[in-house]
């Protein structure tokens, strides 16, 4: 799951010039005795939580529904605050705690109804998926009875199951981009920059490996902070269930990691799973034509609170819908959405079933449910298997229709009602090579070329992307240089941050460099980046003038929006290190920081390169981490079949929401330095 806060560049627009219809404050006396009556939750089973030198978590429990609730607890006591905003998002609260920007989540989880959804799909959800969303929400209602001055809104406790639940329906079409879809089409305009989307991953085959082990690298882009940051957690239950890894805010499972007999991680893709159609409205705005014959919008008002200074406004907003999807009218007309699993209700037990599987067959059994929607998964197990699932769920379509354009709303032929089947999903098991690598590229690039997928083996698959970035180039280059791989080339892949010219961000760079050369008037910063050695590794001193320049192309690279001249960019990034520094050759360890209250770390790696880092501005100058590299977890399973050996990192520390916490940043000078601490699987005792 991959969580980000929703920014709709018009949705803010929307609210201005609504009429309030009443204000609304919260009663301390009835708040107090929602909190108080929480105080008898008890946990399923018996469960105990243990921490490690770094404060990271492991939650034993009798069963996995106890197991679940500690977790919850253990979460909380490290970031409750980002937990609560998880389910005020699905409960459509969030703007009474953050305002106008919470109302816009608000907005999008009304418009495509995850309460209906919720409401329909409910009773597809195992019994014991169920009970372990229970047990999580139960473990989050005793926190908050425990500790009420760390409660945003009383009002949404006692919090059940089908909040936690919820929580996955609203996340899932984030996975591919709806949100993005839904802002444009608000806004008529593009979303502000946001921490790109990527990750690489890595599986090597015990034949390609030194010790003869089998290796998986999870490797994921997150941001460090907020609701799509992961949370580093073990656990073991009475019942079986023992894995570790990492989560996200609101998760009661691992949703990538390992347990001792296999594993998986996860990279970003971009198929194409949602489409819009334009509708032909008649004059009232109420109906729609479909196949000649006019159709009534589906239409509802939902009220959005919004805090503004001391009070909560409620504002009312019309909801529209057709047979195609979720519709929003703009000032060019009325578009409906389509995405692919509206409906679907069991992310979260695929999740919890995945979590629990011993083999590749119970493994795969598992994804043939289709219920998580998106994202690829590279699987490694102690039998030394290796696998790459192009995890999609794709819509049947006819090939012959330019399904990426604006459909004509009028057709029910376009409007698809199947999926394609798993059988019909790119997979790829054990290839001769013995290596398997993803960087948010197309399915075609994942081992060797002789030993690759190929797209005519899957004819009329519609939706696959195209897309190759930097980092698969290079990952391939270096995974064919070499024949037998230790720890130390795992290692050195791992954190290459070197450039290939030939990549989108390599050719665009080159592009804005003769710009801004023809220009004429950056002859000192042009000269500078004619000398760069096209690594990010603070060995030259061109880095931290490149590094400028191509987060700036990145942004709009991986939008797929063409990027400003690059005269402008380059002269953005000279004006920025001369204000700052009073030169253009600053130090890359210098310039590029990891901080984290005291924690003041140099760190090296860049936007697209396999170290992957993304940065933002401070007031000194000098650029601080914000993303990219965040959890990473390498793990071995040994030839001799013995207890599998892993090594995590995470850029900050365990307790993400206390600043005063000796966790808060433990983990930032080691991942600075690139380096790994231990972290042995959980047993149950």
């Amino acid at each position: 799951m991959i969580m980000r806060i929703l920014r709709f560049a018009g949705a803010g627009v929307m609210l201005l010039g609504l009429m309030a219809v009443g204000f609304s404050v919260s009663s301390c006396a009835s708040n107090g005795a929602r909190l108080s009556g929480l105080q008898s939750t008890v946990p399923p089973a018996p469960y105990r939580i243990e921490r490690d030198t770094y404060g990271v978590p492991t939650i034993y429990g009798e069963t996995d529904a106890a197991t679940a609730f500690g977790l919850a607890y253990a979460h909380s006591e490290d970031d409750f605050a980002t937990i609560q905003r998880q389910v005020l998002a699905v409960r459509g609260e969030l703007g009474a705690v953050d305002g106008a920007e919470g109302a816009q989540a608000d907005y999008f989880g009304k418009l495509i109804d995850v309460q209906g959804q919720l409401k329909a799909g409910i009773g597809k959800v195992s019994p014991e998926a169920r009970a372990m969303a229970q047990g999580y929400a139960d473990g989050l209602n005793l926190y908050a009875a425990r500790h009420p001055k760390e409660v945003l809104r009383p009002q949404v406790f006692p919090l059940t199951g089908e909040d936690v639940i919820g929580g996955f329906v609203l996340v899932s079409p984030l996975f591919f981009g709806v949100d993005g879809t839904v802002s444009r089409l608000f806004g008529n305009g593009e979303l502000p920059p946001d921490i790109e989307r990527g990750s690489n991953a890595f599986a090597f085959a015990p034949h390609r490996t030194a010790d003869g082990s089998t290796v998986l690298v999870s490797n994921s882009h997150q941001p460090w902070e907020g609701a799509a940051a992961w949370y580093e957690a073990r656990v073991a239950s009475g019942e079986g269930w023992s894995m570790q890894g990492a989560l996200f805010p609101g998760s009661p499972v691992i949703l990538m990691g390992h347990n001792a007999h296999l594993g998986w991680t996860n990279t970003v893709n971009r198929a194409d799973l949602t489409d819009v159609y334009k509708l032909v409205l008649d004059k009232s705005g109420k109906r729609y034509q479909l196949d000649g014959e006019w159709k009534d919008l589906d239409h509802r008002y939902v009220w959005l609170k919004v805090k503004i200074g001391p009070v909560i406004v409620p504002v009312r907003q019309s909801v529209w819908g057709s047979v195609h999807g979720p519709v929003i009218k703009n000032k060019s007309g009325a578009y409906a959405i389509r995405y692919a699993g509206y409906g679907e209700t069991r992310q979260f037990e695929q999740y919890y079933r995945l979590s629990r599987t011993k083999s590749l067959e119970e493994w795969r059994g598992v994804m043939a449910m289709q219920a998580i929607p998106a994202t690829n998964y590279i699987y490694a197990d102690k039998l030394g298997n290796i696998a790459y699932l192009y995890n999609a769920r794709l819509p049947k379509r006819d090939p012959s229709v330019a399904w990426e354009n604006v459909l004509p709303g009028d057709r029910s032929d376009l409007i698809w009602t199947e999926y394609e089947p798993p059988e019909r999903i790119p997979f790829l098991l054990n290839p001769p090579a013995g290596y398997i690598v993803n960087s948010n590229n197309l399915p075609w690039l994942a081992t060797a070329p002789a030993d690759d997928m190929k797209p005519e083996d899957y004819p009329g698959l519609v939706g696959v992307e195209t897309w190759t970035t930097n980092r698969i180039l290079r990952a391939k280059t270096l995974l064919e240089s070499d024949d037998i791989f230790d720890d130390a080339d795992i290692h050195r892949i791992k954190f290459d941050k070197g450039y290939d010219k030939t990549s989108r961000l390599g050719e665009a760079f080159k592009t804005a460099l003769e710009d801004a050369r023809a220009a004429g008037t950056l002859t000192e910063a042009v000269a500078l980046l004619d000398g760069w050695d096209w690594t990010a590794d603070g060995q030259g001193n061109a880095d931290s003038l490149a590094l400028i320049v191509l987060q700036d192309l990145q942004w709009k690279l991986y939008a797929r929006e063409t990027p400003p001249p690059g005269r402008e960019i380059l002269a953005k990034a000279d004006a920025h290190l001369r204000k700052h520094f009073g030169k253009l050759d600053v130090p890359y360890s210098e310039f590029a920081r990891l901080r984290r209250g005291e924690a003041d770390f140099p760190v090296q790696g860049g936007p697209e390169t396999l170290r992957a880092l993304m940065y933002k501005p401070g007031d000194d100058g000098r650029y601080a981490g914000i993303g990219g590299d965040s959890f990473m977890l390498i793990v071995k399973w040994p030839k001799d079949g013995s207890a599998p050996q892993t090594q995590t990192i995470y850029p900050f520390g365990a307790a993400m929401g206390h600043p005063d916490s000796p966790h808060y940043s433990d983990q930032s000078e080691m991942f600075s330095k690139e380096a790994f601490k231990d972290s042995p699987l959980p047993a149950f005792e």
